[in-house]
C-alpha cells in the first residue's frame, strides 16, 4: 500500500472530486481484499516457515517426538490451521473478490488510467453469436454508448435448412422494455418452391441476447462471481464463441490458489522441522526460494492456460501438482 501511495498520489490529486473518503473505501479496502487474498498462502507458507523454525531451533520438536507424538500428530494443528484459511479463501474467492475488482476496476478506470489507457471497449465489429443450435445473429458494427448496430443478421434453422433469415441496416437495444428496434429490415422465408419477402421501416421485437454478449474481454471474468462465470461459460460455449481459456483460467484458479494453502503449509514445516545449523536464516532463505518458484510457475501456468490449444483446467494446477509431489517426499522423508 505505502508503494501504491507514493506512486499514484499524483494522480489522487488531479481528481479534484475525489475526495480521501472514497480513495480509502472504493480503492484501497478493495486492494487489500485483492492483493490479501493473493497473496494469502504465500504468507502462510512464510509464517509457518518462521514459527516452525523457531520450534526446531530452540529443540522444542525434538521433546514433542521423544514424548511419544508422532510427526502425523504433530502436523494436525498446522492442518486445522491451512483449513480455516483455505475455507475462508475459498469463500473469499468466489463470492467477494469479484464483487472487489468490479469497484477496483471502476475506480482505476475512472481516475487512474490515462484516456490513451482506458479498458472499456465502445464498440465492436463483424461478431457473430450462435444464440442456440439453429439460431444465429450477425453484426457488422455495434456501438455500446449509443447501443446501435448496423448491419445486422438473423438466421433461423431446422437442421441444416434455411427457415428465414432478417437483415436490417440498422438495429438498436431499448433498455427499458429489452427489446430491440429493426429499421428498414427485409425478412426473407426459404420455402420448397419459393420464397416469400416481407419488409418494413420498423420492427420492434425480442432476441436471445444482450448487447453484453457481443463484448468479450480479459477482465470482465475478474468481475463476474464464480456462479455467473460458469454460466457465462457454457452460455457462450453454445454461442460458438472459440477461446473462453481466459475466463476458465480464473474460474479454476478461484479453487486452485487456496487449495494450495494445503500444499504449501506442509512444504514449510517438513522443512523447517529439521534443526539445521544454518537455523531460521537457512530454512527461510530456503522458504522464499520455493515461494518465488511457486509464484513464477503459478503465472507461467496461468499465460499458457490462456491460450487456445492448451487445457486450462490441467494448467492451472499444474504447480499445485509439482508442489505435490515435493511436499509429499519432504513428508516421507521427514516422518522417517
Amino acid at each position: 500500500m505505502a508503494i501504491d501511495v507514493a506512486e499514484k498520489v499524483g494522480k489522487f490529486l488531479k481528481a479534484e472530486d475525489l475526495t480521501v473518503q472514497e480513495i480509502i473505501n472504493d480503492y484501497y479496502v478493495n486492494f487489500i481484499i485483492n492483493y490479501g487474498n493473493t497473496f494469502m498462502p504465500l504468507a502462510l507458507f512464510i509464517s509457518v516457515i518462521m514459527f516452525t523454525s523457531k520450534l526446531s531451533n530452540n529443540s522444542e520438536i525434538i521433546a514433542i517426538h521423544s514424548s511419544g507424538v508422532s510427526f502425523k500428530r504433530f502436523l494436525q494443528p498446522y492442518l486445522i490451521g491451512a483449513t480455516i484459511i483455505t475455507v475462508i479463501s475459498l469463500y473469499t474467492n468466489h463470492f467477494i473478490v469479484p464483487d472487489s475488482n468490479k469497484t477496483l476496476e471502476k475506480f482505476e478506470e475512472d481516475y487512474l488510467r490515462s484516456i490513451y489507457k482506458k479498458k472499456t471497449k465502445s464498440s465492436v465489429s463483424k461478431v457473430s453469436l450462435q444464440l442456440s443450435q439453429d439460431d444465429y445473429v450477425y453484426f457488422g458494427y455495434f456501438n455500446f454508448k449509443s447501443k446501435n448496430g448496423y448491419n445486422f443478421s438473423y438466421e433461423h434453422f431446422d437442421g441444416n435448412k434455411l427457415v428465414y433469415k432478417i437483415i436490417s441496416q440498422n438495429i438498436r437495444w431499448n433498455d427499458q422494455d429489452s427489446t430491440y428496434r429493426l429499421s428498414t429490415y427485409r425478412k426473407r422465408f426459404v420455402g420448397e418452391h419459393k420464397d416469400s419477402l416481407d419488409n418494413g421501416s420498423f420492427m420492434d421485437t425480442v432476441f436471445n441476447f444482450t448487447p453484453k454478449d457481443l463484448l468479450y474481454v480479459d477482465y470482465l471474468a475478474r468481475e463476474m462471481p464464480s456462479q455467473s462465470l460458469s454460466r457465462h461459460i457454457k452460455q457462450s460455449e453454445n454461442r460458438g464463441v472459440k477461446n473462453l481459456n481466459n475466463y476458465k483460467v480464473e474460474l479454476y484458479k478461484r479453487t486452485s490458489l487456496p487449495i494450495s494453502s494445503f500444499v504449501l503449509t506442509l512444504i514449510a514445516v517438513t522443512l523447517a522441522s529439521k534443526k539445521r545449523r544454518g537455523g531460521i536464516g537457512f530454512n527461510l532463505a530456503a522458504g522464499i526460494s520455493l515461494m518465488f518458484l511457486y509464484v513464477f510457475f503459478m503465472k507461467v501456468s496461468e499465460v499458457l492456460g490462456s491460450t487456445a490449444e492448451s487445457i486450462p483446467l490441467l494448467m492451472v494446477w499444474i504447480p499445485n501438482i509439482i508442489f505435490g509431489i515435493i511436499a509429499a517426499i519432504l513428508y516421507f522423508n521427514a516422518n522417517k
